[in-house]
């Protein structure tokens, strides 16, 4: 068993179900410029303890552990909802 990543995770203020994890709390340093700027203000959601073998709802929890140990965050797109959806959603909110 890997031992325990902490990660943090934002969510977008632009984009629904667009979350930013990160290796580091509040260190956006390793993001690209391009991506920050598309993604919106981070805004803090929660943080938990990952690990390879660890089971999440949308993502594979062992992709999430190898992009924070490589290049410091890892981005989670919504891509079961159309665009359309998206912004329906939005509009209720």
């Amino acid at each position: 068993m890997s031992e325990p990543l902490t990660c943090y995770i934002y969510r977008s203020d632009r984009k629904m179900d667009y979350y930013l994890y990160l290796a580091e709390k509040d260190v956006f340093d390793e993001v690209p410029p391009e991506l920050l700027k598309a993604f919106g203000e981070p805004q803090f959601s929660f943080e938990f303890a990952l690990t390879p073998e660890r089971s999440l709802a949308k993502e594979d929890a062992t992709t999430v552990y190898q992009n924070l140990k490589q290049q410091g965050f890892h981005l989670q797109i919504a891509d079961d909802l159309l665009v359309e959806q998206q912004l329906a959603l939005k509009s209720l909110n």
